[in-house]
């Protein structure tokens, strides 16, 4: 197996990505938008994916957030509120933000496991700062740390009852970042002391499954790479002051705060230490030079990835979906 969560071009695998793949044995894969045209065909290509993969808990990654981050949209699927809105209710009543967030992330998850998705990547524990870039935004859970590690840990749990995995991003905190990492690398200048605050969502929530690094270089801890390319901050500030122990992938490769070629790009960020390089695009090119350019997944690695996969094996309760998202709803009404 390759330490690498894998995208594809379109609503079905091609004869070349079968190729690659069954060559590869990638990790897990990730969709989006392209990939996805009814519930008939996201099942089918799901089937597909683990059929390939010749493992039933092969992850299947999804960024379906809520608000302006959702692959799978209306009419098809049901829209999904920001985070915003619990962030607003916990203001006024944090208990009711609590159950509500908590019964979305479930319904989310039921709606996932429907078609054949097992992880979602949330929910975001960037603490949202005044005067930053609008890619984190209405996406955050709030700006006070343990508000936002309240609400995060509720995600995990209601994603965990639906059948899917979270994720936690973006490590170590993406909420001071004065650019978008899609389009350039953020730097923050905000010193140690500061950064705690970023830092407190990510150590309540130490014992996530998963995590995804930031694009993002914080010059109070180094100068030179960004978090996802960065031994340090990984080794010492992931690993070491947040204690985090789960399976850790970067962000997308592809994103244009990373520079240089992409088998160059995957060997660095698993050289500084994450377990899986995350490639988004489906470019069949970039993905023949990805796998190219890594071995064989870690030990510790898989072993990660094995019990990240593990907690939701027969953690999901039984829940009717249109409760749920009742539920939630009354709740968000008091907002």
């Amino acid at each position: 197996m390759t330490p690498l969560f894998l995208g594809l071009a379109g609503p079905s695998l091609s004869a070349d990505e079968r190729v690659l793949f069954a060559e590869a044995d990638p990790a897990g894969y990730i969709l989006f938008r392209r990939n996805i045209v009814d519930r008939a065909q996201l099942r089918g290509l799901t089937d597909a994916l683990r059929a390939l993969s010749g493992r039933a808990d092969v992850p299947i990654l999804i960024d379906q957030e809520g608000g302006r981050v959702a692959r799978m949209q209306p009419p098809e699927w049901p829209a999904f509120p920001p985070a915003e809105r619990f962030a607003a209710l916990y203001e006024v009543a944090p208990v009711s933000a609590i159950e509500a967030v908590r019964a979305n992330a479930q319904a989310i998850a039921l709606m996932l496991a429907e078609s054949g998705i097992n992880v979602d990547c949330l929910p975001l524990l960037d603490v949202r700062q005044p005067g930053a870039h609008d890619i984190i935004g209405d996406r955050a859970l709030g700006g006070e740390p343990m508000q936002v590690a309240a609400l995060g840990r509720a995600v995990i749990e209601g994603l965990r009852a639906g059948g899917a995995v979270g994720v936690v991003k973006h490590a170590p905190g993406h909420g001071r970042a004065m650019a978008d990492s899609h389009v350039e690398l953020p730097v923050v200048d905000a010193d140690a002391e500061a950064l705690e605050t970023d830092l407190a969502p990510f150590i309540a929530l130490a014992d996530a499954p998963m995590a995804m690094t930031a694009h993002v270089v914080y010059r109070a801890w180094d100068e030179a790479a960004c978090a996802s390319l960065s031994a340090k901050i990984i080794g010492e500030i992931i690993r070491g002051r947040i204690g985090f122990d789960g399976l850790l992938m970067s962000d997308d490769l592809g994103m244009h705060a990373l520079s240089g070629d992409f088998g160059s790009r995957a060997a660095g960020v698993l050289a500084a230490g994450c377990d899986i390089a995350l490639h988004c695009s489906g470019d069949f090119a970039e993905m023949r030079a990805i796998v190219d350019a890594v071995g064989e997944i870690r030990p510790e690695g898989a072993e990660r990835l094995a019990r990240a996969m593990a907690t939701v094996a027969g953690a999901a309760v039984p829940a009717s979906f249109e409760e749920l998202v009742a539920k939630r709803d009354a709740l968000l009404a008091y907002a």
